[in-house]
């Protein structure tokens, strides 16, 4: 004999399950900062101005919404058909019961195979051991030769030699010139690194270039550019780009440094002997600030995903989609509405040219009237030598009555 379980397990509603399940979504922070590729379908912008649209590929497919204030600030607007990439978080439309991806930047695809192909290269040679920590090199102190790998014609050189003059004026300094853009920079900085290393025996080297498009940069994103990086005899320092710009240069590097200008200021001195102290003081800074950062950022992250749990705005964002929905619904019921109102009026049309007098002398009738105008309806109405009136569909004319009518 079965034995019923002693507690049954308790009953959930409907709207408590969506909202554990989007609590769940809410609260999973690679959902909420995510990149999408697909095909669009289902593309609609209704009155509202809001974005709706599909995102689907050969397996799958996942809706789609972009607000109006934020579809007024993209500089490209996709169509059906279209590849794209997508940004936003993923999120949950209660009143439907669905998830969907709450979007804020569309690009079409393509942009980011370059970003792909980085971080492809960056996780294969990471796992080779080329970025470890442990096979960095310290700078020297006290530099006697720094050289200097990049274009002769480029402002970071005159960036770069303003500064050292600036601040270690008793350096030598040793160019290596090279091309850092285009197909030929690669084999170049390659070709210079090992140049500088075998035939000037420099202290430090500094590897730079100004800013510009990843593309512009993706010489220091090449293979042969990391490797000649790490064999490199002397330790090197990258000033690629801006602040924000990293390659995988950078990663291969002795010391990254934000620009072409800090790459020349970590490599030298200060004149009073304090660089080191505060050089050391500023790395710790800098870590510690890191980490306050990033406690921060994940303490404001949970704080912020509890607040949009109970925040107005989300309830907002989905009494927008049902206001697009009823609209939609609406409309299709003003249009059935209209089309059973004509199919009516149609019928009586039709009953009413039944019912025309008009309508029946078409088909072979006549209507016969008497002097006065009085409609004969009995041939006991009418006498022998009386004058009568006939109308047929298209016209009357007069008659008189012969002989007596019969019954």
């Amino acid at each position: 004999m079965t034995q019923l379980p002693l507690f049954q397990p308790p009953s959930w509603s409907v709207t408590d399950l969506t909202r554990y399940l989007r609590g769940l979504l809410v609260n999973d922070e690679p959902l909420g900062d995510l990149w999408i590729i697909g095909e669009v379908s289902n593309l609609s912008r209704p009155s509202s101005g809001h974005l709706y649209f599909t995102l689907k590929d050969s397996t799958a497919s996942l809706r789609c919404v972009m607000w109006r204030n934020t579809a007024l600030r993209q500089s490209f607007m996709p169509r059906d058909g279209d590849a794209i990439e997508v940004h936003g978080a993923i999120d949950v439309y209660e009143a439907g019961g669905v998830y969907q991806l709450y979007a804020d930047t569309i690009r079409p695809a393509g942009e980011g195979k370059l970003y792909q192909e980085f971080l492809r290269l960056k996780a294969r040679l990471e796992a080779e051991g080329l970025f470890d920590l442990s096979r960095k090199r310290p700078l020297p102190r006290w530099p006697n030769r720094i050289g200097v790998v990049t274009s002769s014609t480029a402002a970071a050189l005159r960036d770069i030699l303003n500064t050292l003059r600036r601040r270690f004026p008793v350096a030598e300094v040793v160019l290596a010139p090279t091309p850092v853009q285009g197909i030929e920079a690669p084999p170049g900085i390659v070709s210079a690194l090992r140049d500088i290393n075998q035939l000037a025996h420099v202290d430090v080297i500094i590897l730079a270039r100004g800013g510009g498009s990843i593309e512009d940069l993706w010489a220091f994103n090449d293979e042969r550019v990391a490797r000649a990086i790490v064999a490199s005899q002397a330790p090197v320092v990258t000033g690629v780009g801006h602040e924000t710009d990293f390659t995988i240069a950078d990663l291969a590097a002795d010391l990254r440094a934000p620009t072409p200008t800090a790459a020349a200021e970590v490599v030298t001195p200060n004149r009073l002997d304090l660089l080191a102290s505060l050089g050391d003081l500023a790395v710790r800074l800098d870590r510690a600030v890191q980490g306050l950062v990033s406690a921060s950022r994940w303490s404001l992250s949970e704080q912020s995903n509890r607040l949009r749990l109970v925040s107005p705005a989300t309830r907002l964002r989905g009494d927008r989609q049902r206001l697009d929905e009823l609209e939609r619904s609406l409309h299709r019921l003003l249009s059935h509405r209209f089309q059973l109102s004509r199919a009516y009026l149609g019928g009586l049309e039709q009953r009413m040219n039944g019912l025309n007098p008009v309508s029946v002398l078409g088909r072979g009738y006549a209507i016969i009237s008497r002097g006065d105008g009085e409609v004969v309806r009995s041939v006991k109405e009418v006498t022998a030598g009386e004058a009568v009136d006939v109308r047929l569909a298209d016209g009357h004319f007069p008659a008189r009555v012969e002989s007596e009518p019969t019954e």
